[in-house]
């Protein structure tokens, strides 16, 4: 590949990472950690509203369930929100999660998190079908227009990783 080809190709790039994070600066008074709760919230509830709920109710439970996310790790979140919601063999699978990193800021524009498991071995070893449950987990409980969970063993080794 020539010089001016690849400064052509640096060009691009550059106005395109420009372009999407100008288009995701706009303020629409939401923070970008309520974005993923709000659709989680949603998604478990299928997006249906109890019509004959008090307004009033509705956010002081909400107010309640936020308080006391905010007081439980992003480990704990997850292991709780998977005890509710998973599978049999997600719930196995979750039990040897050690760490969570990366849950709670998100910005739709290039999201990551981290889960960090008790396996061992690596990509083959016994975690690498569990990584993939594990995996899917998550991105049952956060979304992202972009993420990208990555799941290691307790050696830091890569075991999978998966879109979310």
């Amino acid at each position: 590949m020539g010089m001016k080809t690849k400064i052509a190709l640096g060009a691009v790039v550059g106005l395109v990472v420009i372009g999407a994070v100008s288009a995701n600066t706009g303020d629409d008074g939401t923070d970008s950690a309520d974005k993923g709760t709000s659709a989680s919230a949603d998604r478990q509830s299928g997006g249906a509203k109890d019509a004959g709920a008090d307004a009033g109710q509705s956010s002081e439970k909400a107010e309640k369930t936020e308080k006391a996310e905010k007081k439980l790790s992003q480990t704990e979140q997850f292991k709780a929100f998977v005890e509710e919601n998973g599978t049999a063999q997600e719930k196995e699978a979750v039990s040897h999660v050690t760490k969570v990193q990366g849950a709670d800021e998100q910005n739709d524009i290039l999201d990551t998190a981290d889960i960090y498991t008790d396996f061992t071995g690596g990509l083959m070893g016994e975690g690498s079908g569990p990584a993939k449950l594990i995996a899917s987990a998550f991105a049952d409980w956060k979304q992202s227009e972009n993420g990208l969970v990555t799941v290691y063993d307790a050696d830091g080794e890569l075991l999978g990783n998966g879109q979310f």
